[in-house]
This record gives structure tokens, C-alpha cells and sequence, in this order.
């Protein structure tokens, strides 16, 4: 009887640590994944953000799309003509 007891103590032990690690690491997979996804997405907006950036931050290239694209509904402006606009969303 006591040496039965010896050996499925152990046995019980190895289970339930078992269980606990398995489980464990389930999570950590999961909050591995949701990271990974996180990423994934920062890194695509970031892609094109960059894209939208080294584009259009030089004159040149927003006045040859212009003319490409929208050929007569843009003109150039001095800085000194803007002013305030305001935009409202209906």
C-alpha cells in the first residue's frame, strides 16, 4: 500500500504541473500571436504612411501629380495667400 502511494504521488504531481505549463504557455502563445497581429498591422500603415510621405512632401511631385491627375482643379498658391478653412461634416 505504501509503496503504491510513492509512486502516484509523483504521478498526480507530474500531472498537474504538466497541465499548469501546458496551459501557460497557451497563453503566452496567444498573447504572442495578438502581438504578431499588432505588428503586422502598425507595420502596413506604417508602410504606407512612409509612402504618402516620400511623395508628397516635395512640391515637385504634388505638382506633377496634379497635372497627371487632376489637370486643371489644382493651382499653385504663395503661402502668404492661405488662410483658415474649415471643413464641415454633415
Amino acid at each position: 500500500m505504501l509503496k503504491k502511494t510513492i509512486i502516484f504521488i509523483p504521478i498526480i504531481i507530474l500531472i498537474i504541473s504538466t497541465t499548469l505549463i501546458k496551459n501557460s504557455t497557451k497563453q503566452l502563445d496567444k498573447k504572442i500571436f495578438l502581438i504578431r497581429e499588432d505588428l503586422r498591422a502598425l507595420e502596413d500603415i506604417y508602410e504606407l504612411v512612409l509612402l504618402d510621405y516620400n511623395y508628397l512632401t516635395s512640391p515637385s511631385k504634388l505638382m506633377d501629380y496634379s497635372q497627371k491627375y487632376f489637370e486643371e482643379e489644382l493651382k499653385k498658391k504663395k503661402i502668404t495667400d492661405l488662410k483658415t478653412l474649415k471643413i464641415e461634416i454633415e
